[in-house]
């Protein structure tokens, strides 16, 4: 009987360069230019945001668009360094050890969403209060144009064939490259449509249609929980981290050892933002 072990794969992978073009000793990847497609696009819709006067409590935005500007260079740090970082304390810190060029290598492992976000939730901490900006709206603006990014993020994993996902013998699996004769989950779309697209569109809702906005902390706190929740959902069916694997049995994953404690966290955003709403 054939199984998903034995099983080719359904769909050919698109055969995609990771290099977008080179100039010399240059090389332009789609890994790089999803990060600056996402932080410009993120920023193009948070101007919008900001510049609606209807979204805000009293009509009145916590912060201006030259303070908005400024921060996009903060943001990208935060999201650059944290990234990285976490990918490697979280995930590769022992190959780092044995090879610390290996650190600077961002296509050989590539980043943490959970690392990026420890390190731009510390660049909001100090650019609010280096600007005296209300942080939790400061976090609220950022949650509602994060999808942006995560969503061009995932699109950069399947383009470079990683973090592809387990087994599968579903009519869309696909055989990857660095990932053996079989057909696979592409799990990277799967984030890509639920992080991505899916969350953009329900804190959309929120921010535009619920006033979200008006109530410091909500919206950050939806966007933590729908995160999460993707998140978790998509391990059970994303490969693990060939350094790492399973941590238990074979279902749990550090993906979801990372996720739970932001949902929690979410949830006491939410919890906190209605009670200082309705004590208001």
């Amino acid at each position: 009987m054939e199984t998903i072990a034995t099983r080719l794969a359904i769909l050919p992978f698109p055969e995609i360069d990771p290099v977008i073009f080179t100039i010399g000793p240059l090389a332009v990847r789609w890994y790089g230019l999803a990060y600056v497609a996402g932080i410009l696009l993120g920023w193009l819709y948070a101007r919008r945001v900001i510049q609606n006067a209807s979204l805000w409590r009293n009509g009145i935005a916590p912060l201006n668009l030259a303070q908005l500007d400024d921060f996009l260079l903060w943001a990208a740090g935060g999201i650059v360094l944290g990234g990285r970082i976490g990918y490697i304390l979280f995930y590769d810190l022992g190959s780092i050890l044995e090879n610390p060029v290996r650190a600077i290598q961002i296509w050989n492992g590539g980043m943490s969403f959970h690392g990026g976000l420890l390190g731009t939730t510390l660049a909001m901490i100090i650019f609010a209060r280096r600007n005296a900006i209300p942080l939790w709206s400061l976090f609220d603006v950022v949650a509602a144009v994060v999808p942006i990014g995560l969503f061009f993020g995932r699109i950069a994993n399947f383009i470079n064939g990683e973090l592809w996902g387990r087994l599968s013998s579903m009519p869309w699996a696909v055989v990857f490259p660095t990932g053996g004769p079989f057909a696979r989950h592409p799990s990277q779309l799967y984030e890509a449509g639920l992080e991505g697209i899916v969350l953009l569109v329900v804190l959309a809702w929120f921010v535009y249609r619920r006033r979200a906005l008006k109530i410091p902390g909500l919206v950050t706190g939806i966007f933590v929980c729908g995160y999460a929740a993707s998140r978790i959902f998509v391990e059970f069916f994303r490969e693990p981290d060939a350094q790492i694997g399973y941590l238990a049995g074979d279902w749990l994953t550090m993906g979801m050892v990372l996720s739970l404690p932001m949902l929690l966290v979410g949830i006491w955003a939410i919890a906190r933002a209605r009670s200082a709403a309705a004590a208001a």
